[in-house]
């Protein structure tokens, strides 16, 4: 497999200039709003007053991880909550950012999956910040963030046992009964595999910035080997290390789920196979670990196999065409990194990290190629 050379040459930069800019394993804090992103308050507190939430004092602040949804921190004189957004730029892109579905999927979910931060209100008038949004809880606790280093983990014994109740969550939540949730409106199981493939395809296509030939033999194969629907479940579709809030007492256990905007009923083996596509390995080529999504080359982490094997142990259920589920995750992950890369370009947002996003599309297609013509999940480059 050849990687490119504008891969190579950032992984040699990337060398030097990366050292002091990884993450530590802390207390998940908000900072200093992002230039750009930020919105007026006054209209917010008279708002947040008539509806009967306390403004008094009210400070705002943003926290700085994610790469969709904006997240802000709240605090009053008397309550601390947090604001979901969408993006500035969102209505550039078809599909997604939808605040209500996300809003309503907390809100039902939590008598069945108690894992999800209480919400409190929601808006749909964008005269008061500019866009819909929703108040949520504020759970405190630790975040493993992407490019977490080994010097900086919470140790191995921590990363294996995280490792396995990130895997018994999403079962967890995958044998949620729907109807007890009161969401099985939210989405249809019948048809959902073709409709995925085909609506990841068309927001690439929307989104496209540069010809990438590997992306288009990826998005031909996935329309010519989608496997039938299993039993319908909820799904989470970005199910990863960064969007599980630590107890911060207990490391190894989860205190919460977030980031629920592209939440829906459909193939639970999807969801799995986002989480797969977010999972690098140890071995995997190192110019392709520049871009990952979510600290798994840490001491105590499983590989991709090892993933799949606890995922079918804690079901019960096996699943017979695993690399399709993986690529379409990687496929989904592109396109999603796409579509930043497309806001950026067009000048909606100025945040420097999504400057080269358009790198990751190409890595994440890499390995989706070579998951193929291995016809495997992991040891791809060997």
């Amino acid at each position: 497999m050849r990687v490119p050379l504008k891969l190579k040459f950032y992984y040699l930069l990337s060398r030097f200039i990366q050292k002091n800019k990884t993450p530590n394993f802390s207390m998940d804090t908000p900072r200093e709003i992002r230039h750009g992103e930020e919105f007026a308050l006054e209209t917010l507190k008279t708002y947040l007053s008539e509806n009967n939430i306390n403004s008094d004092d009210l400070s705002i602040k943003q926290f700085p991880s994610g790469y969709s949804n904006l997240t802000y921190f709240l605090k009053s004189s008397s309550q601390v909550f947090v604001l979901r957004r969408p993006p500035f730029g969102a209505k550039s892109l078809q599909g997604g950012h939808d605040m209500f579905r996300e809003y309503n999927v907390l809100k039902n979910l939590k008598s069945q999956f108690l894992k999800v931060p209480d919400v409190y209100l929601y808006c749909d008038n964008n005269e008061i910040i500019g866009a819909p949004f929703y108040l949520m809880e504020r759970v405190e606790g630790y975040i493993i963030r992407p490019n977490l280093q080994q010097k900086d983990s919470p140790g191995k014994e921590v990363i294996q046992n995280v490792s396995k109740s990130l895997v018994s969550t999403l079962v967890e939540l995958h044998n949620v009964d729907i109807d007890q949730a009161n969401l099985n409106e939210l989405g249809n199981i019948k048809g959902y595999v073709k409709r995925q493939v085909e609506g990841w395809i068309k927001r690439y296509n929307h989104s496209k910035t540069d010809s990438i030939a590997n992306m288009e033999f990826i998005a031909s194969w996935l329309h010519e080997n989608q496997p039938l629907e299993v039993q319908g479940s909820i799904v989470h579709n970005d199910f990863k290390y960064d969007n599980l809030v630590l107890d911060k007492d207990n490391h190894s256990k989860i205190a919460a789920v977030l980031d629920w905007e592209m939440a829906t009923i459909g193939d639970p083996f999807m969801d799995l196979g986002t989480t797969l596509g977010y999972w690098v390995d140890k071995n995997d080529l190192p110019e392709l670990k520049l871009f990952q999504l979510s600290a798994t080359t840490l001491d105590g982490n499983p590989s991709r196999e090892g993933i799949l094997e606890l995922y079918e142990k804690e079901s019960g259920k096996s699943i017979s065409n695993p690399v399709f589920y993986y690529v379409f995750g990687l496929f989904k992950i592109a396109v999603i990194a796409q579509q930043i890369y497309f806001r950026y370009k067009k000048g909606y947002t100025k945040d420097r990290r999504f400057s080269l996003l358009n790198l990751a599309v190409m890595s994440l297609s890499i390995m989706a190629k070579q998951a193929i013509v291995k016809n495997r999940l992991s040891d791809l480059f060997e």
